[in-house]
């Protein structure tokens, strides 16, 4: 089965997941230009459930919260790549700033987020919790970071 599914077939499994008592573990984020810190959450986001869905944020949505010139990655590279980790089980790209839509109707047990979301910032997390869930923030691996790959990309080949 391919990893990158619609939002209604996302919801669809969610039920049957449901009756076989698997726990639903999200996150999300724009991953664009991977790197260590994103193989962290990911795979402290796997240890958490049974399933791991990932949010990725399309190349539209990327382009409303990001700076000028993001994504560098496109749109199904990052969905490819994403497919490609092991620890991911299914990926939904969202059009959105935020993932709250695709939260609302997959209802996740967990939800998970890097420290650097205060735990009032993450969306979703009201939602999660007014269901029995649990939100977990990851911490960071300082330094990782895709703005900070950029910066020094520029600083070796634009100077």
């Amino acid at each position: 089965m391919e990893k990158l599914l619609n939002i209604k077939t996302l919801k669809n499994l969610r039920s049957s997941w449901k009756n076989q008592n698997k726990k639903v573990v999200f996150t999300n984020g724009c991953f664009d230009i991977i790197h260590s810190g994103h193989i962290e959450l990911l795979r402290r986001a796997k240890f958490e459930g049974d399933i791991l869905v990932v949010g990725m944020n399309s190349d539209s949505s990327v382009k409303q919260i990001k700076e000028s010139g993001r994504p560098v990655v496109e749109e199904k590279d990052r969905v490819k790549v994403l497919s490609a980790l092991e620890m991911v089980d299914y990926v939904v790209v969202f059009n959105e700033q935020t993932p709250q839509k695709v939260i609302e109707e997959i209802i996740p047990d967990v939800l998970v987020k890097g420290s650097d979301w205060s735990i009032n910032e993450i969306v979703g997390r009201e939602i999660v919790e007014s269901n029995g869930g649990k939100v977990v923030r990851v911490d960071l691996i300082d330094g990782k970071s895709t703005t900070n790959i950029i910066e020094k990309i520029i600083e070796l080949f634009c100077k």
